[in-house]
């Protein structure tokens, strides 16, 4: 067992410890705005004098700057290509190397540990095109633990009261488990770290075909459960069939695509509980939180959100963005400055209803569709959009495609121009989706390829930075 991690003592580290943080973000909750952004400054601060002092790409591009003096809009954008072009440039420990990392994230024995015991490590999707490799040092994982524990909004306050850190909960966490991404390395993480989270805390394949997830999680029955929107939503219509008899959470809580008012009703009336919604990614976890009158804010006193249009103009509140430069002010290990996480995001300085002086916003997440195929005999079966992805993705090695439905039995993959496209590769993509497909129940199963002209990473099709990759039948 891992016992080093952010919540093995209460004092020591950058930020004075799990406790100290844990106040502050108590403390800062509850601010005014004033309080909110000098914070937010004096981190930001303290951020550009380490990189300045030991990270190379910004030793040079800080030396001579005061950071006192320096407005962040001075500074370059930065971008995953930017960030794996010169992975070890971006790092304040010289000895942290691409190749180790890299070997260390393709093995699925080593998800929640740390990389030889100094840091935490996990991949990006490739929605844009390009997987990126991210590290956090114990300090950006204290941050964020008090956030994600201090700052959602629960359905039930007394329980969080009694129970502040979610150690007496059941938890289920549906997702993409097979990889080292952010979400399943937290979840395994914490659970290395407390023991008595060994039973009560699990994660569940959403690449597992939906009788057996159903089985699963019946079996474990989760007090709380967090997934995916579609995910979520395709579990309340197993709920509704009657499919899916005890999982019965008390809140279900959502996160990684666009939740709208229908979904939310949909997943809120079959599982009879509350929805929660967050906003992170894989260079900030907890990003946003929502509040009890729905409202999404930022936690703007540990990452700094710049909505801006296409030539890099910051655009002003109440319009939407182009994309949106993210600055993490937690991680002194990789400093991730204006680095350019590809959503189309809405700020708003209007005051909500909860009294929070943290800022809100609106986020225009993925957007791709769930497919619904024919099963054997008259069953459907629905296909989740980030199954399909993180199949050709992580199986089939696939990042620039698109994937479109023809009929309930006929799916056309095109390959965009970024894609190695010879006889191995196709007989590759081919396999591996077919294969996912059958286990899925998919009755006969047909797939088509076909060479794109354009990249769908180019066009950001849809009403997200990221692009729109999946599509239905019409």
């Amino acid at each position: 067992m891992d016992t080093q991690g952010s919540l093995a003592g209460p004092f020591g580290g950058r930020f004075g410890g799990p406790l100290m943080v844990t106040l502050d973000v108590v403390q800062a909750q509850h601010a005014d705005r004033a309080a909110v952004e000098g914070r937010q400054q004096r981190r930001l601060q303290a951020l550009l004098k380490s990189a300045r002092e030991r990270v190379p790409r910004y030793r040079q591009l800080l030396q001579g700057v005061d950071p006192e003096r320096l407005a962040l809009e001075q500074l370059p954008r930065s971008d995953k290509s930017m960030l794996m072009a010169d992975f070890e440039g971006h790092l304040s420990d010289p000895t942290l190397r691409l190749d180790g990392l890299r070997r260390f994230c393709a093995d699925p024995a080593q998800i929640g540990l740390r990389f030889d015991r100094r840091c935490w490590a996990w991949e990006s999707s490739g929605s844009s095109g390009v997987p990126a490799l991210y590290v956090q040092d114990s300090d950006a994982m204290t941050v964020y633990d008090a956030l994600e524990a201090c700052r959602r909004h629960p359905s039930q306050v007394w329980r969080r009261w009694l129970d502040p850190w979610y150690l007496g909960e059941r938890f289920a966490f549906v997702g993409a488990t097979g990889g080292h991404f952010a979400s399943v390395v937290s979840v395994q993480r914490l659970r290395r770290m407390h023991p008595s989270l060994q039973t009560g805390w699990r994660c569940f394949s959403l690449l597992e075909p939906m009788p057996a997830l159903c089985a699963a999680l019946d079996d474990f029955a989760p007090t709380l459960l967090a997934t995916y929107p579609t995910a979520a939503v395709a579990l309340a219509e197993q709920v509704r069939s009657g499919r899916l008899q005890h999982c019965r959470p008390r809140e279900v809580w959502t996160g990684g695509e666009a939740l709208t008012p229908a979904m939310r009703s949909r997943i809120e009336s079959a599982f009879g509980c509350e929805v929660r919604q967050s906003y992170g990614a894989s260079e900030f976890l907890p990003i946003a939180w929502e509040c009890r009158a729905q409202g999404l804010h930022v936690n703007a006193d540990w990452v700094i959100l710049e909505p801006v249009d296409a030539q890099g103009r910051r655009v002003p509140p109440g319009r939407r963005s182009h994309t949106t430069l993210l600055t993490n002010l937690a991680n002194h290990l990789q400093p991730l400055v204006r680095f350019d996480i590809g959503d189309r995001i809405v700020l708003d300085e209007r005051p909500c209803r909860c009294g929070s002086a943290l800022p809100l916003v609106r986020v225009e997440g993925r957007c791709d569709d769930v497919l619904t195929m024919a099963g054997a005999g008259a069953a459907s079966v629905h296909l989740l959009p980030l199954a399909l992805t993180t199949v050709l993705e992580d199986h089939a090695g696939l990042f620039d495609f698109e994937l479109r439905q023809a009929d309930a039995h006929r799916l056309r993959l095109g390959i965009g121009p970024g894609a190695a496209s010879g006889p191995a590769a196709l007989r590759r993509y081919r396999q591996v989706l077919t294969t996912f497909l059958r286990e899925q129940g998919v009755e006969r199963p047909s797939l088509g390829l076909h060479r794109l002209k354009d990249s769908p990473l180019q066009a950001r099709a849809g009403r997200a930075g990221k692009c729109k990759r999946v599509f239905a039948a019409q």
